[in-house]
This record gives C-alpha cells, structure tokens and sequence, in this order.
C-alpha cells in the first residue's frame, strides 16, 4: 500500500493555505499532515509564529482548480499532485559513530574482541564498527596499550558498543572482503613458477643423456692413462 505524500514543508505549506484560501482546518490539516487544532492555531496566530508561508502552488504541490473545487466543497479533499521533475536522491554523509563517555573505555575490550574471534576484520572495519583509532588498534595488536594488563576480550554487543545486527552485518563484510582477498593472491601465485619448476621445464642441453639411456659409464670420463695403470 503506496503512503500518501505529504508537502516537504507542511506548517508553512498550512500557513499559506490559512491567509490564502477558504479551505476548512479540516481540509488543510488533511493536505498537511496537521492536527485540525493546530491549523486552527496557525489561523489565531498561536501556532507557527514567524513561519513564513509556502506557497503549495508555485512548487507544484496543489493546483488553483485543486483548491477552487475545494473550496466549494468541504468535504473534499486535496491532494498532491505527481511532480514535473524528479529530484535527485542527496546521499548524506555518515557522521563518525558516537560512543557515550561512560562506554568509552570499554572499547579497548571490544577491540581485543574483535582481533581474537575475528582476524579476518582489517583495522578499517573495527574502526567503522566499534569508532576507535587505527593507533589504538595497533598498541592493542602489539600489547603495548597503556592499560595491557586491564584488558580482556568482551563482545561488543554486550558492551552496548554495536548491536547484533551491526555486528553480524560487519563480519559478513569482513569475511566477504577477507575471502576475495584470498582468491586475488591465489591467482597471482598460480601465474608464477617456482625456480624448481622453470628449471625442470628447460629443456636438456644438446649432446648429453642421462646414465641408462646410452650413456657412456663414469669411468669412461677418466684418462685413458690412469685406466691402463688400474
């Protein structure tokens, strides 16, 4: 079931409404989004002060034959009409994750966590799933944190760190990105040959033969003088 659309800026959209159109706070509550009391509060200067109105018209919200019907019938209803152009989607730039102060020095334990149960995690993914440093995350690998002695390995989800959901989504990443990781450096290692293979596909040098295959006995390369003194 498709959700009605609603104007992007519904109080000033009721303000215009009230001091521009006969519309009932019903009809106008309807269109906007509002409680009736509410419109009926924008009309007595109670609600909404200082907000300027937005004319629903300009923008391609309402008609002027839309709101003429209306206003001849209170039983009508309005409502928005399919726009000209499409707007394109804005991608919001994700804020770092907030960690509240009094989870802050859990994270050292989440860390320690995450590098025991899940290798395959690279320091960018801890960072993004816990909010730590890249420095923070070294000293921990290293033991050499401040607090070394103080740390222990605790899920993060019982921490309050991340939830389940955010976890279990994270390691399918990581494992995802560890196993394609794998197979690049599996097939740049299978397109090189080790020195003991180049060597045994080179072929044999011309004019000799193996001992057993005509070959002449290793006696055979001795001097003719030290034969006959044997």
């Amino acid at each position: 079931m498709a959700v009605e659309q609603k104007p992007l800026m519904p109080k000033a959209t009721a303000v215009w409404l009230v001091d521009n159109t006969g519309l009932s706070f019903e009809q106008i509550a309807d269109f906007c989004g509002l409680h009736p009391l509410e419109v009926k509060g924008i009309a007595d200067d109670d609600v909404a002060k200082g907000i300027k109105g937005q004319d629903p018209v300009t923008s391609g919200q309402l008609s002027r034959e839309q709101i003429s019907e209306a206003e001849k019938d209170p039983k009508k209803r309005l409502k928005m009409m399919t726009p000209k152009h499409k707007m394109p989607g804005v991608r919001l730039k994700r804020a770092p994750r907030y960690t509240p102060v009094s989870k802050r020095q859990d994270k050292p334990d989440a860390v320690y966590w995450i590098i025991r149960n899940h290798p395959e995690f690279a320091d960018a993914d801890i960072i993004k799933l816990i909010g730590t440093t890249k420095a923070t995350i070294q000293k921990i690998r290293e033991r050499s944190h401040w607090n070394a002695t103080n740390i222990k390995a605790v899920d993060p989800v019982t921490l309050g760190l991340c939830s389940q959901l955010e976890l279990d989504l994270a390691v399918t990443r990581a494992s995802a990105k560890h196993e394609r990781a794998q197979k690049r450096a599996a097939k740049k290692g299978a397109t090189l040959k080790s020195v003991t293979e180049t060597l045994s596909d080179a072929p044999a040098h011309e004019g000799t033969a193996e001992i057993g295959e005509g070959a002449p006995a290793p006696d055979s390369y001795l001097p003719s003088a030290e034969l006959e003194q044997d």
